[in-house]
């Protein structure tokens, strides 16, 4: 048996490592990392995507994929759920870090059966709305750094404390219902910023594309 941590980033830029150092702070031993860089996790399917489709040829039963959360399967309801039920159909157990949830396959009871297709579910749905979530907070970002900007002299402000990877991953937790403390340990960031985020997420990412990050 052996356990595998799939990382995945959207930007090129940012880096899967402090994904890994979650990983093993949890307790989990790896024997490989796999991971996709400067993919999108909406508009390319896991299957597509060059690390998925390599752990897809590389796992067998009884091994264990961690990903930090299902969002890093993906941010497509359809694309994560059939993920999901195919990795289970071949005998492999999903852990994630974050909730500490496990996705298998092999219980029998019709009970434990509907909770877990119902977890997966849920937590696929959560991920496509937090990834449009996002995605608005940018493009209303974007829109008031336009605005602001007045010239490319403009001082922009204090460089943020938070890259664009850290900026979704507090918006998933905050949707999760993890509070402050709790996000800002887990992200890596102050707690300061969980709240600049939570607070007005659009104006965040107004601070991001004005650095250009």
């Amino acid at each position: 048996m052996q356990t595998f941590l799939y990382a995945r980033v959207s930007s090129a830029e940012q880096t899967i490592g402090h994904q890994r150092t979650q990983a093993e702070t949890a307790g989990f031993e790896l024997d490989e990392v796999i991971e996709d860089a400067g993919v999108s996790g909406v508009s390319t399917k896991f299957s597509e995507r060059a690390g998925g489709a390599r752990l897809l040829d590389k796992v067998r039963r009884g091994d264990v994929i961690v990903v930090r959360w299902v969002d890093r399967l993906g941010r497509n309801y359809e694309d994560v759920t059939e993920t999901i039920r195919a990795f289970m159909q071949r005998g492999v157990v999903i852990k994630t870090i974050i909730n500490g949830m496990t996705f298998d396959g092999a219980t029998k009871d019709p009970i434990q059966k509907a909770v877990r297709d119902a977890l997966i579910a849920f937590m696929a749905a959560t991920a496509q709305a937090q990834a449009e979530a996002t995605k608005e907070a940018q493009k209303a970002g974007i829109q008031m750094a336009r605005e602001g900007a007045g010239g490319s002299s403009k001082y922009r402000g204090r460089k943020p404390t938070f890259d664009r990877d850290q900026f979704g991953q507090v918006q998933e937790l905050m949707a999760l219902g993890h509070n402050p403390s709790s996000i800002a340990a887990q992200v890596g960031v102050p707690r300061a910023t969980v709240y600049r985020i939570k607070d007005d997420p659009a104006k965040a990412a107004a601070l991001l594309e004005s650095w250009g990050l």
